[in-house]
């Protein structure tokens, strides 16, 4: 067999013709280009991610599961209402709102408690239609105390228009002394109304706030005219503890209504055992 008619499998290493470096280095980067132009054409292929679908994706998960809430609040267990109530008011979406305003009329004392706590946790976008629910006797008290949970500003003027309703003021004074501070300018304006009910309330709910600004304004109470208005105050006074209050429930010592009096001499009594605190 001649030199030219070898088989490839008979020759040896020496017989390999050598490959450059540069030749090397050559198929090399061709390979290189091929995948990277590959990567490419995957990557154009591939659909791009938008953050926006997957924002829409979640609402949708969401408002799945607030639908499939709401459904479990026709469950004939109580048990099941309850809880579908409590998720719905830690979800806390507007959509939440006229469901959990339904709850406020369950059947089970426990679903509609909760549903006051639940309408406190959705919060501003349930103001409105709480304070459209005050013209509804059955379940106004809920509607106050639910308004009472909601730090807005659009709660204030409608409860303390409860403190003149003389079966619901109690649950309006619940309300304001829960808002706290947020509630005081209005309590203290509210000592002026000329209904001697409102005054009443805002004296009490201005004693169990024991904000410091309602010190002046209800040692100014100490002169209304109507003697449970003046002890209401007197009260109020002792529980802030101000040395303000202490001098100024002395003159009630002569006072002409006896309760006030003996009131008051109770609790200049207690207070001379307390360390001033002002």
């Amino acid at each position: 067999m001649s030199e030219e008619t070898k088989n490839p499998a008979d020759l040896s290493p020496t017989d390999v013709p050598e490959v450059s470096d540069e030749l090397t280095d050559q198929v090399s980067d061709a390979m290189a280009m091929a995948s990277d132009q590959t990567s490419d054409r995957a990557a154009t292929d591939m659909p791009p991610t938008d953050a926006a679908e997957e924002v829409v994706l979640e609402e949708e998960r969401v408002k799945d599961e607030i639908d499939i809430q709401i459904d479990l609040l026709k469950d004939p267990d109580w048990a099941v209402r309850r809880e579908a109530v409590i998720t719905l008011g830690e979800m806390g979406d507007e959509r939440c709102v006229e469901p959990l305003i339904r709850a406020l009329r369950d059947g089970d004392w426990q679903v509609r408690e909760v549903a006051i706590e639940a309408l406190g946790m959705v919060g501003s976008p349930a103001v409105e239609s709480l304070i459209r629910l005050l013209r509804d006797w059955d379940v106004r008290k809920f509607a106050i105390w639910a308004l009472g949970k909601i730090k807005d500003e659009r709660v204030l003027d409608p409860l303390i228009g409860q403190l003149r309703n003389d079966e619901f003021n109690e649950a309006a004074t619940d309300a304001l002394v829960e808002l706290g501070k947020p509630a005081v300018p209005k309590l203290i304006a509210a000592l002026k109304d000329k209904d001697e009910n409102t005054r009443k309330q805002a004296v009490i709910a201005l004693g169990r706030i024991q904000d410091p600004e309602a010190i002046d304004p209800l040692v100014d109470m100490l002169q209304d005219k109507d003697w449970f208005t003046r002890l209401t105050a007197a009260a109020a006074l002792e529980k802030n503890g101000d040395e303000r209050g202490r001098e100024a429930i002395k003159p009630l010592l002569k006072d002409p209504d006896m309760v006030v009096k003996m009131r008051v001499e109770r609790i200049l009594a207690a207070w001379k055992k307390k360390p001033a605190t002002a």
